[in-house]
């Protein structure tokens, strides 16, 4: 005898999206932060916020740094190429040798084919020196 067996439903999870935040944003938690003067201040800003210490950290480095700039959001993922327009010459170049080089090597097969046709059906072929 075969048992039914009942499908459960699967539960889609949505895909966590990293958080950004604004300079103007961090630079008044840091202040804030830095306004804490009772004990468990920061930690309950901190949880107000839904931010972890690390955030304080790394953000008040930066400010310290003097990179107020470096506060701002920063690109995440890999870098864009930089383009060498002498390496994209060079490219061209060797495309168009590659080119060149398979146009000679095909006419040199031809001429080959005809001098054995030639040959074959006993036909002189006129030297490239002499005149018509």
């Amino acid at each position: 005898m075969l048992q039914r067996v009942e499908r459960q439903e699967t539960e889609v999870v949505p895909k966590a999206k990293r958080r950004t935040f604004t300079a103007k944003y961090k630079r008044e938690i840091v202040r804030e932060a830095d306004g804490c003067t009772e004990p468990g201040e920061t930690g309950a800003l901190l949880r107000r916020e839904g931010l972890y210490s690390s955030h304080l950290t790394v953000w008040r480095r930066e400010l310290a740094a003097g990179a107020l700039a470096a506060l701002a959001p920063k690109k995440r993922g890999p870098k864009g190429k930089q383009v060498d327009p002498q390496a994209e010459e060079l490219a061209m170049v060797r495309r168009q040798l590659d080119a060149a080089t398979a146009r000679a090597e095909r006419a040199e097969l031809l001429v080959e084919i005809q001098k054995k046709l030639s040959l074959m059906l006993g036909v002189d072929l006129p030297k490239p020196d002499e005149d018509k």
